[in-house]
């Protein structure tokens, strides 16, 4: 990357990978189409948060050295989103996109979480999901690839920490309006038998889909 002055983090969503990026460049723009999570955004020194939509950003042309998009290139609109990327990126500059699929808490839990997933929940999923699934090697991607390494995230935590993130999927609230009732609480009553006592932890792991491009 020829410099780190600023970085654009596009449908920042409350803002975790703003903050992040504050810590390598001087300045992130922060943008997201939702007001109500720009409102609710986490402050941090040397972001700025702006409402706006991916593909009309109101960025200065040729004023940003990165672009990042942590879990929601797949929701946009690509070819109109890949012509602002292209405005605004600096030459030589690039282009970040990642995203996490499914998630991993112990053997003995995997089949119940995959039989929610791709059971219970798969009529429920937006059809852009099939590129999370696929790691983004199948989501258009039209720059020159840079080859990334492998990453994984990792969290500790409790079981009615794990609910709460089973509970923040599309998918589940999906499932909710179309059928009125939550999903999740009878999954968990399987779980818990499984996890430990009360209070216990676990790790859980996502494996990484990340693309990386670079302005020609």
């Amino acid at each position: 990357m020829p410099r780190r002055r600023a970085a654009w983090d596009c449908a920042t969503g409350s803002g975790q990978a703003a903050v992040d990026l504050a810590r390598w460049f001087d300045r992130v723009i922060a943008t997201d189409a939702s007001a109500a999570q720009i409102a609710h955004a986490a402050p941090a020194p040397r972001v700025e948060y702006r409402v706006a939509r991916a593909e009309s950003s109101g960025l200065d042309p040729a004023s940003v050295d990165l672009v990042a998009v942590a879990q929601a290139l797949h929701w946009l609109d690509h070819e109109r989103f890949y012509e602002e990327v292209r405005r605004v990126t600096v030459p030589r500059g690039v282009i970040a996109a990642w995203s996490y699929g499914s998630c991993s808490a112990g053997d003995d839990i995997e089949p119940l979480l995959r039989d929610f997933e791709f059971g219970t929940l798969a009529p429920f999923w937006n059809a852009q999901r099939r590129w999370v699934d696929e790691h983004y090697r199948t989501i258009p991607f039209p720059f020159a690839e840079v080859t990334a390494p492998a990453f994984r995230m990792r969290m500790i935590w409790t079981l009615p920490q794990f609910g709460a993130y089973l509970s923040s999927w599309s998918a589940v609230a999906n499932y909710r309006d179309a059928n009125g009732q939550d999903p999740v609480s009878p999954l968990l009553e399987h779980i818990v038998n499984h996890w430990g006592p009360q209070g216990a932890t676990r790790e859980i792991t996502w494996p990484l889909g990340v693309r990386v491009g670079r302005m020609e």
